[in-house]
């Protein structure tokens, strides 16, 4: 059970919205709560304050009667769920339901309580609003996305519920739920703000370190199958550049060939004083995409390292307008809404990933090239050359996935249209960088399972098996549960998708 009190931070998040924690919402907070709402009840009855008795965006100037202040919300609420695409998956809701929830929490939105309860229910007994892909510009928030998490909170909209697509009243009825009190702001409240780009960015960066350690892995273990001396790898060398990811991919990688009885030492061999040929048969030292990993994989874990402290940030901050001040007794306009810092982190962790996608297509690249590698069959084909095709069709599979990464790499963040009568004038784009790095990281596993296929068929075309570390080891025993050691063609489709959900688990 993880309670909702002062900082949540990302384990205890990730905890709720991957595995079986619960969320508990302290009394702290619902004291804080209340008085945040209480508070904000009273000193709006005399003043002009955004969004409780006025319009929104360019329509602020229009004074609402007090009268109509309650049905103003709910206007809002109906006319933003306007959302289009694909609907978000059910992780990536859950996900934003606990970002906005926590930023709410936090005393500084004024909304009435109720919305802490409904919201606590709908994560702790999985009831996913639908939200679509399409829709927000990032800069007032996830407006139109987050309107489709409002709707479902006043009883109105859809939900996924026990694998069904649902009318939001029928669940309530089968749950005995009841839709939240709509007081004095709850409808702004709860749309204004940058919780949907977050949620999805936080199941975007948990993948990114499932990635880069797979990419490590596998790295390592080609490293392994093609005797490399292991000099690239030794914290000799990577000390002395100064870049902590570097280090720790290096550190990681040593390790993982722990045990190995194919890496080599150059001391042992070409360091011997003994070697007089003219042209060495073996290489002297290995292509790029072989003896460069701790390079290209060390700014990748550094930017996730980054990210990771950026995603903690946003979701512990209050992140609408305007924002209520108990302790000051004040209310204060500005852009926290603006989802600049995660438009950049998506962007930059997007980058990254397809670099990743890179390395690993790159890799696969080698052991499909007999001219390349010398060691193995073309296309690591155990049948007749000529007659049967291993792995030549799958190669081709990565390469387009690959290339699909680096278009789809292009910057959202600065990539702002004007809109809402210019009120809007530069955006931050930030949830659609944000689904568009969830559609990268997506391909870059599949780019990684087609690579796992070749490590285990490389192993066995030289018969080493019982030669590499225990981490490849296993690697290659949880694969070739899945995909069998094969010589005759067969349809691939159904194992690269086996083993891109066992990587993906």
């Amino acid at each position: 059970m993880s309670s909702i009190n002062q900082y949540l931070s990302l384990a205890e998040f990730e905890s709720i919205v991957f595995g079986s924690s619960k969320v508990e919402v302290s009394a702290e907070v619902l004291e804080r709560v209340k008085a945040s709402f209480d508070f904000l009840k009273e000193f709006s009855e005399n003043k002009v304050i955004y969004g409780v008795n006025t319009g929104f965006g360019p329509m602020a100037q229009y004074r609402i009667e007090d009268k109509d202040r309650n049905q103003l919300q709910y206007n809002l609420i109906r006319s933003h769920a306007s959302g289009t695409g694909k609907p978000l998956s059910q992780v990536f809701v859950k996900s934003a339901m606990l970002a906005r929830l926590n930023t709410l929490s936090l005393g500084n939105s004024g909304v009435h309580e109720s919305v802490i309860h409904l919201m606590k229910e709908f994560i702790n007994r999985d009831i996913t609003p639908l939200i679509f892909e399409h829709g927000g510009v990032g800069a007032s928030g996830d407006l139109v996305q987050l309107a489709h998490l409002a709707l479902v909170l006043i009883g109105e909209g859809e939900v996924f519920y026990r694998g069904e697509r649902k009318n939001t009243e029928e669940v309530f009825a089968l749950e005995g739920l009841k839709p939240i009190n709509v007081e004095i702001r709850e409808g702004l409240a709860l749309m204004n703000g940058t919780s949907v780009m977050t949620g999805i960015g936080i199941v975007n960066l948990a993948n990114a370190r499932k990635l880069t350690d797979l990419s490590l892995k596998f790295s390592a273990a080609i490293n392994e199958v093609v005797r490399v001396y292991d000099d690239h790898l030794s914290e000799e060398l990577n000390g002395t550049k100064l870049h902590k990811g570097q280090q720790e991919i290096a550190k990681r990688m040593r390790e993982h060939v722990k045990g190995s009885k194919l890496i080599r030492k150059r001391a042992d061999h070409l360091y011997t004083g003994e070697n007089n040929e003219t042209i060495f048969k073996e290489k002297v030292q290995e292509y790029y995409s072989l003896r460069c990993v701790p390079q290209i994989l060390g700014p990748v874990l550094d930017t996730i390292n980054e990210t990771a402290k950026v995603l903690g940030n946003e979701i512990n901050s209050a992140n609408d307008n305007p924002i209520v001040d108990v302790k000051n007794r004040q209310v204060y306009h500005g852009g926290n809404f603006h989802g600049d810092y995660i438009s950049l982190e998506m962007d930059k962790l997007r980058l990254v990933v397809t670099k990743l996608s890179m390395l690993g297509e790159r890799q696969l690249n080698y052991l499909m090239n007999a001219k390349i590698n010398e060691l193995l069959p073309p296309f690591t084909n155990l049948g007749k050359l000529g007659f049967n095709f291993g792995l030549q069709g799958v190669q081709f599979t990565a390469v387009s996935t690959t290339a699909e990464n680096q278009m789809l790499s292009n910057s959202m963040y600065v990539h702002s249209i004007p809109n809402n009568n210019d009120n809007q004038d530069i955006v931050s784009m930030g949830t659609n960088a944000a689904v568009l790095t969830a559609k990268v990281i997506e391909n870059t596993f599949e780019v990684l399972a087609i690579e796992a296929m070749a490590i285990v068929q490389a192993v066995d075309a030289l018969g080493y098996k019982d030669e590499v570390s225990p981490g490849t080891r296993k690697i290659y025993d949880e694969v070739r549960a899945i995909l069998p050691v094969f010589s005759q063609d067969k349809a691939m489709y159904p194992y690269v998708q086996a083993i891109k959900d066992y990587l993906m688990k």
